[in-house]
């Protein structure tokens, strides 16, 4: 399993997302800055330290957060190639902004002045993430390692473990907080996964590096069955796979709104893996 198509393309929001995450990084690393990053109920209830409410959601106070979170934001690019840039950006400032109201009253209940109870870095948008990784990407492969069963998902549930795990009860409150800010989006409370940013707004950023915030970028529509022909044209797959495609692959591809004959078009000359399939037809859309 993979994320579709090496490097960002359609994907502009993630990779803004993970140059920043990684610029903020180094900058208060190479400061010594890092570790003390963390939130504290004095932050927040007595000297309101919003740099530091801005900063903690990009930077991550190690090489090793940085590296397991870097890697699973560029995985799950795969989302914004799915929903469209536009709705992806409110799915960040959502899961950012619910998360940071959970982490609030977490603080406010300790009521610590000392203590850096939550780690750095943007742990909500990647385990808001895998709320949508859990539910909606389904598994293709399936292997055994010396009587061990995994998946194709494992590689991805084990960097997150790790990364929930890499400060221990700090990382582990702030992970909680960005899964229920996920599956809050996903039950749609207040028609969240509905709302976009206004088109003028989306024209405005389009002229800075943000080009697919605009229309053009948005979900794919019913498509014509002659699409998966051009989907296979326009991308360069592998050979295609003589196993039939798995009914639940195509409804998912269906769910997202592409024609059912061209998603199993797709999914036959994707070998089945349903991430390069969503490219395949994306890629057509963009021709």
């Amino acid at each position: 399993m993979n994320g579709g198509p090496s490097g960002f393309h359609n994907a502009p929001v993630t990779k803004a997302f993970v140059i920043a995450t990684a610029l903020f990084t180094v900058f208060f690393g190479i400061r010594g800055g890092s570790s003390k990053l963390g939130l504290s109920y004095q932050d927040i209830f007595e000297k309101f330290r919003i740099w530091k409410l801005i900063i903690s959601a990009f930077a991550f106070s190690s090489t090793t957060e940085l590296f397991s979170g870097l890697y699973l934001l560029y995985f799950f690019r795969v989302f914004e190639r799915q929903i469209g840039s536009n709705k992806y950006s409110v799915f960040i400032l959502f899961s950012g902004f619910v998360s940071l109201i959970l982490e609030t009253i977490l603080l406010s209940l300790t009521k610590d002045p000392t203590a850096n109870l939550l780690t750095s870095g943007p742990y909500a948008l990647v385990f808001a993430s895998f709320v949508p990784f859990f539910l909606d990407i389904p598994v293709t492969k399936r292997f055994g390692v010396l009587g061990v069963h995994f998946s194709d998902k494992s590689f991805i549930y084990l960097a997150g473990v790790q990364l929930l795990l890499s400060s221990w009860k700090r990382s582990i409150f702030t992970g909680i907080c960005g899964i229920i800010a996920g599956s809050l989006y996903r039950l749609n409370i207040f028609g969240i996964r509905k709302a976009k940013f206004p088109e003028f707004l989306a024209s405005l950023f389009s002229r800075f590096s943000l080009p697919s915030l605009s229309s053009h970028s948005q979900p794919p529509r019913r498509t014509s069955p002659n699409l998966g022909r051009q989907a296979v044209r326009a991308y360069r797959a592998p050979m295609p796979s003589t196993t039939e495609p798995s009914e639940e692959a195509i409804a998912t591809l269906v769910s997202m709104g592409f024609d059912q004959n061209a998603a199993r078009q797709a999914l036959v000359h994707a070998r089945n893996d349903i991430n390069a399939a969503t490219n395949i037809l994306l890629e057509a859309h963009s021709h």
